[in-house]
């Protein structure tokens, strides 16, 4: 079952990109950190092949109160998918509808969420510093790098984006903490994966910003397919900067200098 709600993190869930232990997880609902990634994580998993994670699902599902549940589905932005799911289950929106607060709509249980780093996302960073860091989060298992990619704090976000695990930096991308900027600082770097870049090279809310766009186009590992598609966008400056980059591909230094002659004959004219 897809929806129409999408976060880096949920496509790989519906590509069937994620090993059983974590789609466990995520059925007992301690992944998402946000009511829409919640609950359209749950209906999906609802119909895994795996029973234990199906009936799992199911029993987080059932665990919801139903106030908040009907409060949420009277939402005008809850996906029709997951609207229906709950309507052919006689479960009707309410007759007013929850405030804007994104917060998961059911807790897992103590048990659930203990792991080698339980500590708030709102306490403060005490490490000495980002190796130590770096340490500490290598220990965790994938599960717990999720749930610390998605609900951890800034210098933990920057570490996990470069995880050699795609699901790790797909938790990144869908936190609710991430920030433009951090997008922006992402899209420079030369050590995350070309998962990463294209990500975010395909998602127009991100590229809506010139700084993210550019930071894209002059990193020479970003997908060629992506750079190509944003190097029109870009303004003479760094169009000189990536045609006089040799460490760029040359489809892209080529399309540079195209475009930077194009310029140069408007001005005449």
């Amino acid at each position: 079952m897809g929806s129409s709600y999408r976060t880096p993190l949920l496509d790989l869930f519906r590509r069937g990109e994620v090993p059983a232990d974590v789609r466990l997880i995520a059925a007992r609902g301690t992944l998402a950190p946000r009511a829409h990634e919640q609950l359209a994580l749950l209906v999906f998993l609802t119909a895994d092949p795996d029973e234990q994670i199906a009936a799992a699902a199911k029993e987080t599902i059932d665990r919801i109160p139903p106030d908040s549940l009907a409060a949420f589905l009277a939402r005008h932005d809850v996906p029709d998918d997951v609207g229906e799911f709950f309507r052919q289950r006689g479960m009707e929106p309410g007759a007013a509808p929850a405030d804007q607060c994104d917060e998961p709509l059911v807790v897992a249980s103590e048990d659930e969420t203990s792991s080698a780093d339980s500590r708030p996302s709102s306490e403060p960073e005490k490490d000495a510093d980002q190796e130590a860091t770096a340490q500490r989060l290598s220990k965790l298992t994938v599960g717990d790098r999720i749930k610390r990619a998605m609900l951890g704090t800034r210098e933990e976000r920057c570490i996990l984006i470069r995880d050699v695990n795609r699901m790790v930096a797909a938790a990144v991308l869908s936190s609710p903490k991430v920030s433009e900027a951090d997008i922006e600082v992402f899209a420079r770097m030369g050590n995350v994966s070309e998962d990463v870049l294209r990500t975010i090279g395909n998602s127009r809310a991100w590229t809506k910003r010139y700084t993210v766009v550019s930071s894209l186009a002059l990193n020479p590992k970003t997908p060629i397919a992506v750079s190509l598609g944003l190097v029109g966008r870009l303004i003479e400056r760094d169009l000189k900067a990536i045609a006089r980059d040799r460490n760029m591909q040359e489809p892209l230094r080529a399309a540079a200098r195209r475009l930077l002659t194009t310029h140069t004959d408007e001005r005449r004219k």
